[in-house]
């Protein structure tokens, strides 16, 4: 029978909303360190094993003070992939700034590709094998791929990344030849082969994870982690939830697994009330012949 799981949670650190703290996506980084998007600060930032934050990157405000981001109305810092000491950021404002961002460590940030400006980048994810970034668009229910030339070509517009009233694709990892994404209005996770130049069918690999937004795996074949940004809970593709809001969170957004345990932003959207990073182990999986 699944259902909570008993672990308990550690916040790593306690995040400021009035300065725009709002960790929206997470990498791993060296010594320990995980790096973050502030969306709400337009950043990238490094956190360490202590909570210890520094700033990495600050992207431009918009040129057009009166550009409205489609969706969720402000600039914000949404996917984020690291490559060494390179960093990819994509950067959604509703104007001309509305691209994917490439810097390396103590060097200013540039545009490496635009992007449609009344769309919402927001999940981004790269095959190591071909350099491709995949890029999710949250408002027109899009994958782009991106050269690491910055040449944009549509992916695929399959109906799994449409939204169902508000938002679409959403996160997306990329694991054994195949795209993954998520769809926070449809509450999924499906999949296509990276196997030619154009996306083949997507199919649905886990259903009913209400209002997923990003999700990684545990490294247990193919089970997932989710973050459920809408109903304050971290939960496993079987159904077994790992967090809550009374273990600290406050709309999660992402999850990183590393050494068996989960790394959890929560960017408080809504509830407005301690963005923040948690840690907690993954449950044991259930010994065999249990349900």
């Amino acid at each position: 029978m699944k259902g909570e799981a008993s672990v308990k949670a550690r916040a790593i650190v306690h995040l400021d909303l009035a300065a725009g703290q709002m960790p929206e996506n997470i990498v791993p980084d060296r010594d320990g360190s995980v790096d973050v998007t502030f969306a709400g600060a337009r950043q990238v930032a490094r956190i360490d094993a202590y909570g210890k934050i520094r700033v990495l990157a600050t992207l431009p405000a918009p040129a057009d003070a009166s550009a409205v981001t489609p969706l969720l109305g402000f600039p914000l810092t949404t996917g984020l992939v690291r490559d060494g000491g390179t960093f990819f950021v994509l950067y959604a404002t509703g104007s001309a700034e509305t691209g994917l961002w490439t810097f390396r460590e103590g060097q200013a940030p540039r545009k490496l590709a635009d992007l449609p400006a009344d769309g919402l980048p927001n999940g981004l994810t790269r095959d190591s094998k071909t350099g491709i970034m995949y890029v999710t668009d949250s408002a027109k229910g899009v994958v782009y791929a991106v050269t690491a030339g910055g040449r944009v070509r549509v992916f695929s517009r399959d109906e799994a990344l449409a939204p169902a009233g508000f938002f679409g694709v959403n996160g997306a990892k990329v694991r054994d030849g195949h795209l993954y994404v998520s769809n926070l209005d449809k509450g999924t996770v499906s999949r296509t082969p990276l196997s030619g130049r154009r996306a083949g069918a997507f199919t649905t690999v886990a259903t009913g994870l209400t209002g997923i937004d990003d999700f990684t795996f545990t490294g247990r074949g193919e089970q997932i982690v989710a973050a459920l940004v809408t109903e304050n809970k971290v939960v496993l593709s079987d159904g077994t939830t790992v967090l809550t809001e009374a273990d600290g969170l406050s709309n999660p957004t992402s999850v990183l697994v590393r050494h068996g345990r989960a790394y959890v932003p929560s960017a408080a959207y809504t509830t407005q009330r301690d963005p923040n990073l948690l840690v907690v182990r993954l449950p044991a999986p259930a010994p065999s012949g249990r349900a």
